[in-house]
């Protein structure tokens, strides 16, 4: 298995901004996202899968709770949960 490439992130580039929403206790969802960086909802889709699973290596999980919207988490690599 071949590891992800380590890209470097400014820290208030749209990307690490979502990034970090998708890291909080409670995740994100794609409405917020869009609120948030005034992207509409395919596109924010579409970085989920090209930019953050593809490119990043990210792993993003969802969860849709009863009669709530779905929301986004991003899953803390082992590198993270040991630091």
């Amino acid at each position: 298995m071949v590891a992800p490439k380590i890209h470097r992130q400014r820290e208030q580039s749209k990307q690490a901004i979502i990034i970090g929403m998708l890291r909080r206790p409670e995740g994100a969802t794609v409405a917020q996202i869009c609120a948030c960086k005034g992207q509409q909802a395919h596109t924010v889709r579409g970085t989920f899968a090209e930019a953050f699973k593809k490119k990043l290596g990210l792993t993003i999980t969802s969860a849709k709770p009863n009669g709530g919207e779905r929301r986004y988490h991003v899953v803390a690599s082992a590198d993270e949960s040991l630091a």
